[in-house]
């Protein structure tokens, strides 16, 4: 019996981190204009982007149990917005850090996600993608956020194991592209309600109280980081 168990955790194994055939252009395409299908029309994109909220928060998250901070709770609303808590010293670089990954952490999991579908890495992705999420989902502290994040990570599951190579590959090419242009999108949003005088506490905000460098400069960051991503990851993505 633990010779199969062994034997059965190797085929695991060897399925999850080996590679898998690069989709047709055309699915690369199609899948490309699925994502902003549902980034750029207003409509579309006041659902979608709850999952960049999740990426979003999950960065914050992340991020300060990497610098130290005790991660207190997430929560998700319906309107997009976002809260993610932790405790620790108010300022210094685990501050600036944790405040600073959230605009960036969508495009940046895009561009890692890039890089795993360019070297053939489906399977992996489409794992790591739902460890992620079940590690997220421990820190949700509302309703909402709890059945966002188990809708998300259950299209995972469902999508890995109840699918062919072709459709896995469909997914996770549609789920990079979304978060490469959905990376994009909420620093122009941020931007505009700054120059409409909203958005006091933004995390450009917030990191200019923590840095005194000028919110602007923030913002600039959070463009450069998802602008690049998105040309890095595009160059990946479509082989060139």
């Amino acid at each position: 019996m633990v010779s199969t168990a062994s034997a059965s955790l190797a085929s695991l194994w060897d399925e999850v981190s080996g590679t898998q055939p690069d989709p047709d252009i055309w699915v690369v395409v199609a899948t490309l204009v699925a994502a902003a299908a549902v980034v750029v029309p207003q409509g579309p994109w006041r659902l979608s982007r709850n999952a960049i909220t999740i990426a979003h928060e999950g960065g914050h998250g992340l991020v300060a149990l990497l610098t130290g901070r005790t991660l207190t709770g997430i929560r998700l609303h319906s309107d997009t917005s976002g809260l993610t808590v932790s405790r620790g010293k108010p300022d210094g670089i685990g501050m600036i850090l944790t405040a600073a990954s959230g605009y960036t952490a969508p495009p940046l999991l895009g561009l890692g996600g890039a890089a795993l579908l360019g070297a053939g890495r489906i399977t992996l992705l489409l794992w790591l993608a739902t460890g992620l999420l079940v590690a997220m989902l421990v820190m949700i502290r509302n309703a909402y956020g709890a059945m966002s994040v188990l809708v998300t990570g259950a299209t995972f599951v469902l999508v890995s194991w109840l699918t062919g190579p072709q459709v896995q590959a469909a997914f996770a090419y549609a789920v990079v592209w979304f978060l490469l242009l959905g990376g994009v999108r909420p620093a122009f949003e941020l931007q505009a309600k700054r120059s409409r005088g909203g958005a006091g506490d933004s995390d450009a905000d917030q990191l200019s109280r923590l840095t005194h460098v000028p919110p602007g400069l923030w913002l600039f960051l959070f463009h450069a980081v998802s602008l690049c991503s998105l040309l890095g990851g595009g160059r990946w993505l479509l082989g060139l």
